[in-house]
């Protein structure tokens, strides 16, 4: 099996821009592997990019009969290529099933991280994945952050391990071209091919509208996370220099700074302010509790108080716990 030089020297400035192991050039990467087109080249990049630091996990969700050979197929390839593997077998919530697929294969990509001593996981989100990704959530109205898109390094969900997507500028098309070009075939999953679900019916209409460019829309996707980042700092940096903790309170001056600010920016801020005291708000919650202040109105949502009060002319929003309630 060989692989093209010049792929193989992309793939590693793609994953070097993102992977700082320089100090500690023996760090073990580990990939998560379902056995599939998309990281099944991500495997063959990775092991022959960084051959014995490379470690391999597939989850078995347990959904299909063929889930288990499957396992046992990714493992036969981690064996060829001298990758250890590890099969992860899962049991799911009751729920949406993409959704709580998701949340159980990171938590127990996590769980496998830890375990084996791995700080960094790579998925295999590429180019054309971004693209559904961010014509979905303009679909149904995403703000910023929806559209943003995916991100090329975050933390796995509920977890602390490093999540990595080295392939974002790479296509659907030349991973299938890699994983052709090698000796190991890719495994089938039939739900990639249904039209009950959103993504499917988004990539069949792309797959028709030759017209649309795909790396302009990614272009346009990453555009919007530098963006995104640029306002979170914003945020931050105004809520350390107008924001302070009063006792068992958070006080805000939101017209500190600046008095062009919006509500979705205000809304970053009350993000964080929860974030202050330990609890979580979405980001359409936190833009409804700032239109509430903004009018002078109380609000509580998430078991925060939050109200608006006149200091010296200048609005002043609180948030503190809510009151427990009185039963009986």
């Amino acid at each position: 099996m060989g692989i093209d030089p010049e792929l193989l020297e992309r793939f590693r400035a793609d994953l070097s821009a993102l992977w700082l192991d320089d100090d500690e050039p023996e760090a073990k990467l580990g990939i998560a592997l379902s056995g599939g087109p998309d990281s099944l080249a991500l495997l063959v990049l990775a092991a022959a990019a960084f051959p014995g630091r490379v470690e391999a996990a597939t989850v078995d969700h347990g959904l299909r009969e063929e889930s288990a050979a499957e396992a046992a197929h990714c493992a036969s390839i981690c064996a060829q290529l001298d990758v250890p593997h590890a099969t992860l077998a899962v049991q799911l919530a009751e729920g949406n099933t993409q959704s709580r697929a998701r949340e159980a294969r990171y938590a127990a990509l996590s769980g496998w991280a830890t375990d084996r001593g791995i700080d960094t996981i790579c998925t295999a989100h590429h180019r054309d994945d971004q693209v559904e990704t961010l014509l979905m959530r303009l679909n149904r109205g995403s703000g910023l952050s929806g559209l943003a898109g995916v991100r090329a390094a975050g933390l796995a969900p509920h977890g602390e391990s490093v999540v990595l997507r080295p392939l974002l500028d790479w296509s659907r098309e030349e991973l299938a071209a890699i994983v052709a070009a090698s000796d190991f075939t890719a495994v089938t999953d039939p739900s990639n091919e249904d039209p009950a679900y959103d993504r499917v019916r988004m990539r069949q209409a792309l797959a028709k509208a030759d017209w649309l460019q795909l790396e302009g829309i990614a272009r346009s996707a990453k555009v919007l996370a530098d963006m995104e980042d640029d306002i979170l700092g914003l945020a931050a940096e105004d809520l350390e220099l107008a924001g302070k903790l009063d006792g068992e309170r958070y006080l805000y001056r939101p017209l500190a700074r600046s008095a062009v600010y919006r509500p979705s920016v205000w809304g970053e801020i009350i993000v964080l302010i929860f974030d202050e005291f330990g609890r979580s708000i979405s980001r359409s919650d936190a833009v409804r509790m700032a239109e509430a202040l903004m009018d002078g109105e109380p609000i509580n949502i998430g078991g925060i108080h939050a109200s608006s009060c006149a200091d010296s002319e200048e609005p002043v929003w609180t948030f503190a716990p809510e009151n427990p309630r009185r039963t009986g």
